[in-house]
């Protein structure tokens, strides 16, 4: 007799989107069962040793913001952290941590372990179930029926994934693990359309055989500054290891070139797309022929371990190929390979099947998140959990799903360019896609989304108190910087020549000096008599708000703009025939993504800004 349980919600996968969807669904009251092919890939750093960086560690802070994990987890095993672009303005500092591959998934698999209502199970999911279009269970491939309300797909790159470098082909997930291979036949079954998609890792090195004398040593902040906003700062000042720069070269890239026959992506061996921002060194050196080379960051795997990852250095070249061009790298003439590089090919889902809640339009309760919706990352991942495992819940308690859009996170932005774009490649999350990115900021991320994340669930009473005791303290701080005065006497004038800054004519306040480029709220407090006490992020946050101020009132014009068309709503019963006037493809287009509002619909490639004039007549017409 084949094993039966009941639960409320089934999450099939337990890299980064499933930890953080089974964790937001058990933390929000459902008895929740998360699936993996191997308890010891829960969490699991496949590729890269790091979380954050450009863009993700903005991911990475909204996670931590509606309550999810990831940012505690890094906080807890990094082993060197950075905040990126500090040169540049606000909008773009992000955080990236390098963490200790075996701490991070370690502890991640503690918390799961330990969160009431949610169990791990190491078993393969076969088959989705269904009961007249709803979701009712999944079976195991041993079996095992798991009835549930609700299912979500996080698998990852585990579905019917091959390993491949040069002529070798392995049938098995990354890091030799366990392949789901069942899984795909019974979503092409439920009429899911699934893409082929391809990633790929570098080798990892033994340290003992790198000569870092040729190499540039890269170290960390001296002040570190944590992913989570729950975390004190003062408990992760610590001692950190170094990472390590060197470069490609002419002989390197020689190599490269004269074996690009025995490459599986140029022989048709791999039929994947990957991904356009994280190229093989083999495509690096056939797009970009003109440069004679490449970065490389030597970076630790982690603590107690002599592995290193050779950041930049992804390919699918075979082994004696990997071996010639890694030892024409300065540093690496000796070095000894632990693990070989190889690129990896899978099934995921085409996203324009979800709607922005990441439910699938056609099936009630099935829910997808992660690398099985065509992104890449693990930031990207997990944000899209979160969203889930709420989403989850909240269906289940006849609640309206969640759904930030893209005036709010960051989080907005990446589902919604999922679900609302033709993706032909992996998606990876940038500065450069999110419009309002100088009010999407990684410092502001609490200020954002922490009183969402406490209306869900997630977020319990004392950290939201000290959230609205926070937006308190900064506007009560920027009130009376705009209301204090201060004039040309001998101090003020004394202060401003030191700085370099213009000498004052009449009376100003000191919001207008912190305006200035070379003064900023901390330097001005030599010169501000009545000055309270606040601790770093709430000094940070009135430096911004006045600094950028003329900016920030400007994008949030266009974000009034913006939300005028999200909140024109398109009925989900709409006949697009029916539209007169409306161009053959958009209709063909609105059909496919069944836009929730006009803003939405904007934003599909091929509904031109005639056709959304079309929309809003027939729509106005029709109240």
């Amino acid at each position: 007799m084949n094993v039966r349980e009941n639960c409320d919600v089934v999450v099939i996968g337990a890299g980064h989107a499933g930890c953080e969807a089974a964790l937001a669904s058990a933390r929000l009251g459902m008895k929740t069962v998360i699936f993996t092919v191997s308890v010891d890939s829960i969490a699991l750093m496949p590729c890269n040793p790091n979380i954050g960086g450009s863009s993700k560690g903005h991911l990475v802070r909204e996670i931590d913001a509606l309550g999810g994990e990831m940012g505690k987890n890094i906080d807890k095993t990094f082993i060197q952290s950075k905040m990126l672009n500090e040169s540049k303005g606000p909008a773009v500092h992000s955080l990236r941590a390098q963490a200790d591959k075996q701490s991070y998934t370690r502890e991640m698999r503690r918390i799961l372990e330990n969160t009431p209502g949610l169990s791990i199970k190491q078993a393969e999911v076969s088959e989705i179930l269904l009961d007249d279009g709803k979701i009712s269970g999944i079976k195991t491939y041993s079996g095992a029926e798991y009835s549930c309300k609700a299912v979500i797909l996080c698998s990852g790159t585990y579905l019917k994934s091959r390993c491949i470098y040069g002529d070798v082909s392995n049938p098995t997930g990354p890091n030799g693990l366990q392949a789901a291979n069942h899984l795909s036949d019974s979503l092409r079954n439920l009429g899911v359309e699934l893409l082929r998609f391809k990633t790929g890792t570098p080798a990892r090195v033994d340290g003992r055989s790198i000569d870092y004398s040729k190499m540039e040593e890269q170290f960390g902040d001296k002040r570190v500054v944590p992913f989570s906003f729950t975390t004190d700062p003062e408990s992760i000042q610590k001692e950190q290891v170094s990472c390590w720069l060197t470069y490609t070269n002419e002989k390197t890239h020689e190599i490269i070139r004269n074996n690009l026959d025995r490459s599986p992506l140029f022989s048709g061996a791999i039929e994947g797309t990957g991904p356009r921002y994280c190229p093989s060194i083999e495509d690096k050196v056939v797009k970009f022929a003109d440069k004679n080379r490449h970065q490389l960051f030597i970076e630790p795997e982690g603590n107690y371990t002599n592995e290193m990852y050779l950041g930049g250095m992804s390919s699918s070249l075979p082994e004696d190929v990997q071996y010639a061009m890694i030892h024409t790298v300065p540093g690496l003439e000796h070095a000894e390979i632990v693990r070989n590089a190889y690129a990896i090919e899978y099934d995921c889902i085409n996203p324009n099947q979800l709607d922005s809640s990441l439910e699938f339009k056609k099936i009630s309760g099935f829910f997808s998140a992660g690398q099985a919706n065509g992104s890449s990352g693990y930031e990207e991942a997990a944000a899209q959990g979160i969203i889930a495992g709420i989403n989850a819940a909240r269906k289940i308690k006849g609640l309206e799903p969640l759904i930030l859009d893209r005036s709010q996170a960051y989080i907005g932005v990446l589902i919604d360019d999922l679900v609302t774009k033709e993706n032909h490649e992996p998606y990876r999350m940038m500065t450069s896609r999110a419009e309002y990115r100088l009010l999407l900021r990684q410092d502001n991320a609490d200020l954002r989304l922490t009183e969402i994340g406490y209306k869900v669930g997630l977020i319990d009473e004392d950290r939201y108190q000290h959230l609205m005791d926070k937006k308190k303290n900064i506007d009560m701080e920027v009130e009376r910087l705009n209301k204090t005065c201060v004039g040309g006497n001998e101090k003020v004038q004394s202060f401003l020549e030191k700085h370099n800054s213009t000498l004052l004519k009449s009376g100003m306040t000191l919001a207008e000096l912190i305006k200035r480029p070379e003064l900023d709220y901390w330097k001005v407090a030599e010169i501000d008599e009545n000055r309270p006490e606040y601790d770093y992020e709430v000094c940070e946050q009135v430096n911004i708000s006045i600094k950028y101020e003329g900016y920030i009132k400007r994008q949030m014009t266009q974000v009034s703009h913006f939300r005028k068309l999200e909140n024109k709503k398109i009925p989900a019963d709409i006949c697009c025939e029916d539209v007169n006037s409306l161009r053959r493809e958009a209709i063909q287009k609105l059909n496919l993504y069944r836009p929730l509002s006009i803003g939405q619909a904007s934003r599909i490639s091929g509904v031109s800004p005639a056709d959304i004039s079309v929309l809003l007549i027939y729509l106005e017409k029709n109240n």
